[in-house]
């Protein structure tokens, strides 16, 4: 029997708010353990929740740029459940009536085109942090960090569109930029400001019905999410292949072992007792906020994508790394600006500029080399003041120091050897001293030019015109 695949998506993505959803205590993170927590945080007698007007403005300015409808009215609810790091006992969320509904985001997976449709966004607070002793020398002792307990969070529900890891990796990464272009979320998966759990299930291809499903968690990077589906579409198709029965339940993703672990059954919405939060009243939400909040949406990636194809003149690929982030598109029209030829600073800004930074681990925001920087560099090279081959190390140089590349040129010599007369002498030179490729060369063996250039740029420590070179070079070998 031939099984198809079935995903689908919950992410949670830490507002990027100066305070808590209910209470002033800051969200800034890496504070001392339990710093950040106050009565409201802890669900303490007598206190009661407000909730932060800017947490729902980032709830609907996501919900409007994914094309979901925003309710006109909505309400919080008390999601019941225990666990050491949830100091109320409850959590305070949306449940039947939440703020958006529906809407969809569109990614390409391999070069095509998919929809993949949501179900709904909400707002709620996230819990505290449990921190096991082994990891502070203290193997029989857990502590609990409550300065996370009220931390504003959104949780995205997908419809189940997605059918392979690559769809819920290409997914994911979609969301994270849309997330960081509208500026409410920073998409640190490693410092937990985005999760993901991921639904899971297989059913014969063609049918309609959904199959039995598990839930993955404890994903804490992109490459994660891929490797624990693929883990678990692999352990699935080998229970049913082997006539077995799959159980509804929730799992561990262990990245060192690269398995999943049945974590607990998996609970439904009567196991949390929902009833409505009884200290917050509803939330009314007229045109007039929404036409607000709409005026604050940036231009988009997609919209940005087809932008750069089209002004720029740009190639599909090239505009979809481009428009990855907003730093770096941002970076990349600062640069054409400087320097109006958009292909050849897109090629350096996606090789040079992308692999740099990559062996550095640095961000686009905390690039060395200024765009204006880049774009003056390139300019060099039209002007004939350096050669390709010198810019790249000249290149290298502004992103160890961030120096101007003219800076570079004039300290250390790097200006290109134009003058005729000076290269010939050098061309006739390196002739002379290599008679035995020369009777090579005009015996038909023509390859050696590359040879005959090499020795010149060599002679010249990189600083020859290099189409002088090849000019002088072919007269003088005929």
């Amino acid at each position: 029997m031939e099984l198809e695949t079935v995903i689908g998506l919950e992410v949670h993505a830490q507002l990027l708010t100066r305070s808590k959803i209910f209470c002033t205590c800051t969200t800034e993170f890496g504070r001392a353990p339990n710093e950040s927590a106050c009565p409201i945080c802890l669900g303490m007698p007598g206190v009661l929740p407000v909730l932060n007007r800017t947490v729902v403005e980032f709830a609907m300015k996501l919900g409007l740029a994914v094309h979901a409808t925003v309710a006109r009215s909505c309400r919080f609810a008390r999601k019941n459940y225990f666990y050491p790091d949830l100091p109320k006992g409850y959590q305070i969320s949306q449940f039947e009536q939440p703020l958006c509904v529906g809407g969809h985001i569109d990614i390409q997976p391999n070069g095509g085109s998919k929809r993949i449709g949501l179900t709904r966004i909400h707002m709620e607070e996230d819990a505290g942090k449990l921190i096991h002793g082994e990891n502070l020398g203290d193997p029989n002792s857990s502590y609990v960090d409550l300065n996370r307990a009220g931390i504003p969070l959104v949780e995205i529900v997908s419809e189940p569109d997605l059918s392979s890891p690559e769809e819920a990796r290409a997914y994911l990464l979609k969301l994270k930029s849309l997330l960081q272009y509208l500026e409410v979320c920073d998409g640190n998966m490693e410092e937990g400001s985005l999760r993901c759990d991921a639904n899971i299930s297989l059913r014969p291809k063609g049918a309609t019905a959904l199959g039995t499903k598990t839930e993955i968690k404890n994903m804490n990077s992109f490459r994660n999410v891929q490797r624990a589906l693929e883990y678990e579409i692999e352990r699935q198709r080998a229970i049913l292949s082997g006539g077995g029965t799959i159980h509804q339940e929730t799992r561990l993703w262990d990245a060192t072992q690269g398995v999943t672990l049945p974590m607990r059954s998996k609970e439904h919405a009567h196991d949390y007792r929902y009833f409505p939060e009884p200290d917050l009243v509803p939330l009314v939400v007229d045109e007039a906020w929404i036409v607000a909040v709409r005026a604050t949406i940036p231009e988009l990636p997609d919209e940005k994508r087809q932008r750069f194809e089209r002004d720029y003149g740009l190639p599909a690929y090239d505009a979809e790394v481009l428009t990855t982030s907003r730093p770096l598109a941002d970076y990349f029209e600062t640069a054409a600006r400087r320097y109006p030829k958009p292909k050849v600073v897109s090629n350096w800004v996606m090789g040079e500029l992308l692999g740099a930074l990559n062996r550095s681990g640095k961000e686009i925001g905390a690039c060395p080399i200024a765009p204006e920087n880049l774009a003056e560099l390139l300019q060099l090279i039209d002007a004939g003041t350096i050669s390709g081959k010198i810019a790249k190390t000249v290149f290298e140089e502004m992103f160890e120091t961030s120096a101007s590349p003219r800076a570079i040129v004039a300290e250390k010599g790097l200006t290109q050897i134009s003058d005729s007369s000076a290269v010939e002498r050098v061309v006739d030179e390196v002739i002379a001293a290599n008679p035995e490729q020369l009777m090579q060369y005009r015996a038909g063996r023509t390859k050696l030019l590359g040879f005959f250039v090499g020795q010149v740029m060599k002679a010249t420590h990189g600083k020859a015109n290099p189409q002088l070179v090849n000019d002088l070079l072919r007269e003088k070998l005929r």
